[in-house]
């Protein structure tokens, strides 16, 4: 009588996964300088600021309050000055080039062409690339604090470290939700590098033009002269993060949950969006 051997091989389970696709990026991330270097560059940005405004000779950035350099005292969607532009809104900025070098390395390294021939899932890359991402924006936004303590240490008696109870909630409440927006963010910028993953200046200037806001700023000037309410930016990122503020009385948690709702929206277009694209073209 002979004997038969089938070999079943069970497919691992999502969870499984992203959780092996984590473990390398996680691991690619601890283990290059840039992602030290970036958090090094949050940190020094907001001290510099804060901490050479007061100099011989300086005109400052208008700051009364240290806690400026972390978010504007109201929503500001238009920018009318450097002061009201200098806040963890920045860390937006020099994320998004920092995700633009951390993914290109991918196909620049070949790893890519080595990680999808080994059958991985395109939606499992952009999921994984995501959440590292973030992870690492979210780290800065922390390094971004620090700097920024720093540097108004540094600034002495011209700015104050003074909240009032309503004031002190609604910065917690104001770095929460940006820490929030980095899922957000991190996704538009895995997007953004997937799509142009064959043309790396491109894509880093891109997402160097989506970090700093001015497509919604513009929109926001257009909105003023229409007396449209500016409040309505609020469901795209840069409009949500201006949203988080100083200001107790624009409801600190009411920002956190809009934060939290438009990031994880933003967050599920663009992985599917990245998703369709790998699944129909060349990805490597």
């Amino acid at each position: 009588m002979e004997k038969t051997c089938e070999l079943n091989f069970e497919e691992p389970s999502f969870f499984k996964r992203i959780k092996s696709m984590l473990g390398v990026d996680f691991y690619r991330l601890f283990h290059t300088p840039l992602f030290y270097i970036f958090l090094a560059i949050a940190a020094i940005i907001p001290a510099i600021i804060l901490g050479t405004s007061t100099m011989e000779g300086s005109e400052g950035i208008g700051y009364t309050s240290a806690w400026n350099i972390i978010a504007a005292s109201k929503p500001l969607y238009v920018i009318e000055s450097i002061g009201d532009y200098a806040n963890m809104n920045m860390v937006f900025i020099f994320g998004g080039i920092m995700v633009s070098i951390f993914i290109g390395s991918d196909y620049r390294s070949g790893y890519v062409k080595q990680l999808f021939t080994t059958h991985a899932k395109k939606q499992d890359y952009m999921i994984s690339k995501t959440i590292t991402c973030a992870f690492s924006m979210a780290c800065m936004c922390i390094t971004y604090l620090l700097g920024g303590v720093v540097g108004g240490l540094f600034a002495g008696d011209s700015v104050s470290f003074a909240l009032n109870g309503g004031e002190i909630f609604a910065l917690v409440c104001a770095i929460i939700g940006k820490m929030i927006m980095s899922i957000g963010w991190a996704a538009l910028y895995t997007f953004i590098n997937v799509i142009l993953r064959k043309f790396f200046g491109i894509s880093i200037a891109l997402s160097f033009f989506f970090g700093t806001g001015i497509l919604i700023i513009g929109v926001a000037g257009v909105f003023d002269s229409l007396h449209i309410p500016n409040v309505l930016l609020n469901a795209f990122l840069y409009g949500s993060s201006v949203f988080a503020c100083l200001d107790s009385g624009v409801f600190p948690l009411l920002a956190v949950l809009i934060c939290l709702v438009v990031s994880v929206a933003w967050t599920v277009i663009y992985i599917v969006l990245g998703t369709t694209i790998l699944s129909k073209s060349d990805v490597y």
